[in-house]
């Protein structure tokens, strides 16, 4: 039934959390908070002696964000300095100020190395202590914990036709397109307009392993501005939004 499908798009939304954005204003790229809570995640397991209890990113300064330089995918938050928080149990095994800071080491270098957030501060906060070095763990995203598989699969170029679609997931590190805002949307959409005269494309993907989003995201809008430039009724403007990160492999930072 249509409204079956409609809620199981609400539920798939809610599941990637907020759309935070990826680099500086002008990248006019965005990422969803499920895959950079997942890369973040798998940061903080590498650091010994912590179980991870949560993890969230948000705005470091809401009030004096710059507007988007494109038109922002719906519900995205504006582009600006992020802060990533973080509660976590730590081992005695080591003094806690030197495990907090390796943790936030791991934090940021994963935000800067494999992603492209700009992470302007980590806030950590201690709510137990264990025994022995204490294993951390995979979190979901908090109001996300209960939901089914919210990262949507690869969608074949073929299908969107028009040739943007190809053109994006030719670019090295692209995994694949993907549609995130709900299972039926285009991974693809072009809006054209005459009030001004331009054209906007955005398009949603996944980054495969090794590579870092943000890169990626400013590659794809590049090549995808020159292929939609044919026949557009003014200036092409590109945002693009990450879906997912595959799991780092090949010496990758995540």
């Amino acid at each position: 039934m249509e409204s079956d499908g409609w809620a199981q798009s609400v539920r798939q939304q809610i599941g990637l959390g907020r759309l935070l954005p990826l680099g500086a204003p002008e990248d006019a790229a965005w990422i969803t908070e499920h895959a950079a809570t997942r890369v973040l995640q798998r940061a903080a397991r590498k650091v010994p002696g912590i179980h991870l209890d949560s993890l969230r990113v948000a705005l470091a300064d809401p009030d004096t964000t710059p507007e988007p330089v494109v038109p922002a995918p719906a519900s995205a938050l504006p582009p600006g300095p992020l802060r990533i928080i973080a509660a976590f149990s730590a081992s005695m095994r080591q003094p806690l100020p030197d495990t907090a800071e390796c943790l936030r080491q791991a934090l940021l270098a994963a935000a800067e190395t494999r992603l492209g957030l700009d992470a302007a501060e980590v806030d950590l906060h201690v709510t137990g202590l264990l025994e022995g070095h204490g294993p951390t763990a995979e979190l979901p995203v908090d109001h996300a914990a209960d939901l089914e598989d919210p990262v949507p699969g690869p969608v074949e170029a073929e299908e969107w036709g028009d040739g943007l679609a190809g053109a994006a997931a030719a670019v090295p590190g692209v995994a694949h397109l993907a549609a995130a805002l709900g299972r039926l949307a285009h991974p693809i959409t072009v809006e054209d307009s005459d009030d001004p005269p331009r054209r906007h494309v955005q398009v949603q993907l996944s980054v495969a392993a090794a590579h870092r989003a943000l890169d990626v995201a400013r590659a794809v809008r590049a090549v995808v501005a020159i292929a939609a430039a044919g026949g557009a009724p003014g200036p092409v403007t590109v945002a693009v939004l990450v879906t997912a990160v595959e799991p780092g492999q090949r010496g990758a930072p995540g």
